[in-house]
């Protein structure tokens, strides 16, 4: 079975740690194995790409005439890509050696049409005292109760996720007007091909925690402001998902009650027995968090036609 490996990348001042995630992939233990990159409208990046990944064998080129997303980028890379199975990782993040392998066993062990990973968190500076691991999927990690090994999930997260080629393509791939572009980042990406998947094949995502790529997270992603930004643009993006797609309010109510039913309580246990800066810091965040994504979806009801976008500064 062939796995093509889809990466996207856009910015000169990324390269270098897009150059480490491209290596990790070719690093891979699996074979046979394509790698497909994507250049999002940036000649003299795609130039540099050609330089230094050019002549590799199994490495397949493109560049977009212009700049047209994350989302379109994904889509045109699978259409590009030859291998009956499509995997998609962000280019901040680094795959582990066995990553593909570990992907491609769910599929030859099992009728899956779609598997993720564990997508780990890899503080490139000090992870923030009153960073709760709960609210990990703001920055695009796998966050605390997230699921179980093996478990079929609605969708697991972009830096780690993978599908059948021809299922992919047959629900018409990323829509379009999600995801980043340049500095814009409309919060609903994955979850739209999912729920269009789960509502024609009947399937979720198998959760393989085996299967890790470390997902980058610099020094904005830990700056309080822009999580609390973050959260309000996330809660405003789930309220216009819940109009296009009403199947995807059932995901986030779920988790709500998790999170202030089990894990809210656990937390307030453990900072009465062991008192702490960092554990009282945490529990606030928590509910600082939530109430901007309750502000933002409450704002969807106001302003449900205007475009999803919160910026990524």
């Amino acid at each position: 079975m062939k796995v093509s490996v889809v990466i996207c990348t856009y910015a000169m001042e990324r390269y270098d740690v897009f150059s480490e995630c491209v290596d990790s992939v070719l690093e891979q233990t699996y074979d046979p194995l394509e790698v497909v990159i994507v250049v999002d409208g940036n000649e003299p990046v795609f130039e540099r790409v050609c330089e230094d990944y050019g002549d590799l064998k199994g490495v397949v080129l493109h560049c977009n005439d212009e700049n047209q997303g994350i989302s379109y980028s994904r889509t045109r890379g699978a259409e590009i890509a030859t291998g009956d199975v499509v995997a998609f990782i962000d280019d901040d993040a680094v795959a582990e050696p066995d990553w593909v392998a570990e992907l491609a066993r769910v599929y030859e062990e099992s009728d899956a049409i779609a598997v993720g990973g564990h997508a780990k968190p890899d503080w490139v500076t000090e992870k923030p005292d009153f960073f709760p691991e709960e609210f990990y999927w703001l920055v695009g990690c796998d966050e605390r109760g997230m699921g179980e090994h093996m478990e079929e999930l609605r969708n697991t997260y972009g830096s780690n996720i993978s599908f059948r080629r021809d299922v992919f393509l047959n629900v018409g791939g990323y829509d379009e007007n999600t995801g980043r572009k340049g500095d814009r980042h409309i919060q609903a990406h994955e979850a739209p091909v999912c729920i269009r998947m789960a509502n024609k094949y009947g399937k979720g995502v198998i959760y393989n925690t085996d299967a890790v790529v470390n997902h980058k997270l610099f020094d904005y992603r830990g700056d309080f402001r822009w999580l609390v930004f973050r959260s309000f643009w996330q809660g405003y993006s789930k309220r216009i998902m819940d109009l296009l797609l009403p199947e995807a309010s059932g995901d986030k109510n779920d988790y709500l009650k998790q999170l202030m039913l089990e894990f809210v309580p656990e937390r307030l246990k453990n900072l009465i027995r062991q008192p702490s800066m960092s554990k009282a810091k945490q529990l606030v965040a928590i509910f600082v968090f939530t109430a901007a994504v309750g502000f933002g979806y409450l704002y969807g009801f106001v302003q449900p036609n205007e475009s999803l976008i919160g910026e990524d500064s």
